[in-house]
């Protein structure tokens, strides 16, 4: 085992980090109290070619591994978790979903401008109710000569106003439970898509987050992704890969409460001594520490199993519960050494205590991983082959396609 990063590795950590410092931070505390989505850090990330890092370069991509998609999201919420989430929906979700199942015409179509970071995608599968209980999705896809028609709402859906190309899932045959779901991508163009952003959430308010509606929207039948009733099998490997960069996000909010921590119990002094001599408060950030140093050996296990091209459904949800749950109690700790200055905005970690708590949540709730990883040890649960997978890193060498001028058009 090699835990050391590549020089690519270091170098795009590295590069990440300065743009954080840089393009973030100094505003974030604005952004978040204001409700704002910064759709132009999106374009910058663009430029950076953040927003198709993993993607082959034939593809308008990097061509980087997957680890380095670990690592940009560990970077980026370091500064926030709402434009670690952006690139979680935009590169994991959606267009690594392209990448794995989409034929040659979507991904020349749909996946190329996303991975030049010229178009964002979105990820619309949660609907009212229907959360962890996928099947119980009330919206429709009904067959009309070459076209679809969609009708129904989805909720919860990041980036739902800024998106293009949106991933909805829909019944095809509602009478054959988690058989009867399909895929499709839907242009925010199209007649009667509609979106409307929330606001007041208890965290990630500098992100873009909302409902999606159908009103009897026309989807060509090219635009259906993978076989018709597969839905339920591609929605549940992009949550693979959405969880992953959720998991990688998480170090980083870690790394930040960390870093928050060890700076104010250095200066703030009680007792004639600063904070960080009482024991308790050492044990806190001992303890953020081992959950910072767990949580990113479980994802790089994940990283280095997407690159061999090995199914990695079981190590994912592991990852994504226990770094989530890692970076939450690190972010309650992190207020409760800032004492009473924690609970105010003058210092960062009550926003992060309030953005961690929905990765518990979001792409699988914690509870939900737990059953999982019962029914593996079990012997309840097993993975079912699939159609198709993504491809092992490094990718094959093919002609790349022309990057332009990036950003976004």
């Amino acid at each position: 085992m090699d835990f050391l990063l590549s020089e690519d590795q270091q170098a795009v950590q590295k590069m990440v980090r300065k743009f954080v410092d840089r393009e973030i931070n100094p505003y974030i505390e604005k952004w978040d109290a204001e409700q704002h989505f910064e759709t132009g850090i999106i374009e910058k990330m663009a430029d950076l070619g953040l927003m198709g890092s993993c993607i082959p370069e034939r593809y308008g991509g990097q061509g980087m591994d997957y680890n380095t998609l670990a690592i940009i999201c560990a970077e980026l919420e370091r500064g926030d978790t709402a434009f670690r989430t952006a690139v979680s929906v935009h590169t994991a979700l959606n267009s690594m979903t392209l990448l794995q199942w989409g034929d040659e015409f979507q991904k020349e179509k749909y996946l190329v401008p996303q991975a030049q970071g010229r178009k964002v995608g979105a990820y619309a599968l949660t609907e009212p109710n229907a959360g962890s209980d996928v099947t119980s999705m009330q919206t429709r896809a009904i067959r009309n000569g070459d076209d679809y028609i969609l009708n129904g709402g989805k909720t919860w859906i990041s980036l739902c106003d800024v998106a293009d190309h949106i991933l909805v899932f829909a019944k095809t045959s509602p009478e054959d439970g988690h058989k009867g779901l399909s895929c499709f991508i839907v242009e925010r163009t199209f007649d009667g898509v509609s979106t409307r952003g929330f606001k007041h959430k208890l965290g990630i308010r500098a992100g873009n987050t909302g409902e999606v509606f159908l009103d009897n929207v026309r989807v060509p039948k090219e635009n259906r992704v993978g076989e018709e009733g597969e839905g339920f099998k591609i929605a549940m490997s992009a949550l693979d890969n959405g969880r992953f960069s959720v998991a990688g996000g998480a170090v980083g909010l870690i790394d930040a409460c960390i870093e928050a921590s060890v700076k104010y119990a250095n200066e703030r002094e009680t007792f004639g001594k600063p904070i960080g001599k009482h024991q308790l408060v050492q044990q806190m950030i001992a303890q953020m520490v081992a959950g910072l140093e767990t949580s990113r050996l479980l994802v790089y296990r994940v990283g280095w199993m997407k690159n061999r091209g090995f199914r990695n459904t079981r190590e994912t949800s592991l990852a994504k519960w226990c770094a989530c749950d890692a970076a939450f109690n690190a972010a309650v700790d992190a207020v409760q050494i800032h004492g009473a200055n924690g609970y105010s905005h003058e210092f960062p970690v009550e926003r992060y205590m309030r953005n961690a708590k929905a990765p518990v949540i979001y792409e699988g709730t914690r509870e939900i991983h737990q059953v999982v990883q019962g029914e593996y040890a079990l012997g309840y649960r097993k993975d079912k082959e699939l159609r198709k997978y993504l491809p092992a890193w490094p990718f094959e060498k093919e002609e790349a396609v022309s990057r332009g001028a990036g950003g976004r058009s």
